[in-house]
């Protein structure tokens, strides 16, 4: 068997928890995907993804934690209430030109 070098690393808990079910999913060990990841960097000899400010979408419920989902919805509820609504066509309408869907 190989020598290994241990890697300690500080995550988030709540990302650290999501990227276990995807690699679950895949069927791959955290620790092969870090070290799939390290293995890409000195290939690529740089990070070996694009890193840029994500464009202006939609949010997805499944990534909010509860205080987040909490905070969205207050903000729609006071939006209503201030007599701010759209019709359904119109919020399509704009999906479909802002987000292509």
């Amino acid at each position: 068997m190989a020598r290994t070098a241990n890697v300690f690393a500080r995550v988030e808990p709540e990302i650290k928890e999501q990227a276990e079910l995807v690699l679950e999913q895949l069927g791959i060990p955290m620790s092969n995907a870090v070290s799939m990841f390290l293995r890409q960097v000195v290939l690529q000899r740089g990070i070996p993804f694009e890193m840029k400010l994500p464009k202006n979408e939609p949010l997805a419920f499944a990534a909010l934690t509860k205080e987040q989902f909490d905070t969205e919805i207050e903000k729609g509820m006071k939006s209503v209430r201030e007599g701010k609504v759209y019709y359904a066509e119109e919020v399509e309408a704009e999906m479909r030109r802002e987000f292509g869907i």
